[in-house]
């Protein structure tokens, strides 16, 4: 990789991260201050049919994996009108000097055979100005239906060998389909794909859902209902849709639930005799502790990605704060410190950042703090934003913002932890509440 091509990769970092210093080893030091805001310009050809039903799929495949580059904000695709070269041979020799020639950075070719149900999609990825291919050609099979998630696969693998940082495009998002008036509002859980392709609805609309929760797994999910006239918590199995019920005593209400990083446990708020506080419960046996014994309201819990400590919200100082604790409890260190009220705060998978959601002077704000509370970062301000859920790769932020007036709605919004790139994720309603998935297996 040459020299220049490196300091291409080093912008991008740079962009979706907090401004930090990077060194190379001697003769090159590159040193960064700032956000890098210039997208870097590449260029996906349609890909190649090697069989007879694979002509639509193959220019589908391409679009797919461009959309999601382009939807990073990290990179710019040159338009096929204006191509000088045409690749009509996934193995031909790339006449790099054409591509030079329209300054396309990165180039990526691939091609589609389609036999029957079964899908097999290859792909290069080529750095122009070196000529030369970054890492080897990869592969991709599957069944027609699950073309989309190989897309996503390649668009990874690209963003990846660019950047240096894990993809996240084949990844889920659950959250709260919403239909209906403000005053009549219906809800029910729904997943789908991370740019809001494949929704798939796991409930009816017959009571209010609220905040649901991906496993680290990716096969279950948490969420509370209203069903019984009571919030409780219930954990729903994607593949089957079949849910029960996490048991807690008559005449208390349990909200706000989330996965431990092993899957096996469970953190939530119990409201009991007028008193809200923070348990864990183990799924399995049922079995829960008391983490925390206030009078005041502690909620919103959040596992560190070690699953050693708990970040939550609590108004134990007079206000709404964020406090970390030990995971088995104990006592809890203040981490907030501006001006205003801070709530729903999650523990980013890198285990670097928390996200949380701000009020201040009559709006709402997704920001992003260090674990002391330093370097805290407003990143969108609004009406009302809340509920961040993190990206894979902890570098994307997603959330709920709602309308103001009496007609509001809610919609899935995108952000990358730098502040740019802010985007409207597609649903076919409103939706709040959403939850990243993992990387998919």
């Amino acid at each position: 990789m040459n020299i220049r091509f490196l300091s291409i990769c080093l912008a991008l970092l740079c962009a979706v991260a907090l401004p930090y210093q990077a060194q190379a080893q001697d003769p090159l030091k590159i040193t960064i201050d700032e956000g890098i805001i210039e997208p870097l310009p590449f260029a996906v050809p349609t890909f190649q049919p090697e069989s007879a039903e694979a002509g639509q799929m193959a220019s589908d495949l391409a679009r797919v994996v461009a959309e999601d580059l382009i939807g990073t904000g990290l990179f710019r695709e040159i338009p096929a009108s204006a191509f000088i070269s045409t690749v009509s041979d996934f193995n031909a020799s790339v006449q790099y000097a054409d591509w030079k020639a329209i300054n396309a950075q990165a180039l990526v070719t691939g091609a589609v055979n389609v036999q029957g149900n079964s899908v097999n999609v290859k792909f290069r990825v080529y750095d122009v100005f070196s000529g030369a291919e970054m890492g080897n050609g990869l592969q991709f099979s599957g069944t027609v239906d699950g073309w989309r998630r190989m897309a996503h696969k390649v668009a990874d693998e690209v963003y990846s060998r660019i950047t240096g940082e894990g993809g996240y495009f084949d990844s889920r998002v659950v959250y709260v389909s919403e239909t209906g008036p403000k005053d009549d509002r219906k809800k029910r859980l729904a997943v789908m794909d991370y740019d809001g392709a494949n929704v798939q609805f796991l409930t009816d609309s017959g009571s209010i859902v609220l905040a649901p929760r991906f496993s680290p797994s990716g096969d279950r999910v948490l969420y509370t209902s209203y069903e019984s006239g009571f919030p409780r918590i219930y954990v729903l199995d994607i593949g089957s849709v079949s849910r029960r019920v996490l048991e807690s005593a008559d005449g208390t209400m349990s909200f706000a639930p989330r996965f431990s990083p092993s899957g096996q446990t469970v953190v939530f708020s119990l409201t009991t005799g007028g008193n809200t506080d923070i348990y864990t419960m183990d799924i399995a046996s049922g079995a829960s502790v008391r983490l925390t014994n206030t009078p005041a309201i502690e909620t919103a819990p959040s596992f560190s990605p070690d699953g050693n400590r708990i970040v939550f919200e609590s108004d134990r100082s007079g206000t709404q704060q964020l406090y970390v604790m030990s995971a088995t409890g104990g006592e809890a260190k203040r981490i907030s410190f501006g001006e205003g009220r801070y709530g729903t705060p999650v523990w980013s998978p890198r285990g670097d950042l928390v996200a949380f959601t701000k009020q201040n002077k009559g709006r709402f704000h997704i920001g992003v703090m260090r674990l002391d509370g330093s370097e805290e970062r407003l990143l969108t301000a609004s009406f009302l934003d809340e509920g961040p859920t993190w990206s894979p790769n902890g570098r994307v932020i997603m959330f709920t913002r709602e309308t103001q007036g009496a007609g509001g709605s809610s919609t899935l919004y995108s952000v990358d932890i730098s502040g740019r790139n802010l985007r409207p994720v597609r649903t076919p309603d409103g939706g709040s509440d959403p939850s990243w998935s993992p990387l998919q297996k």
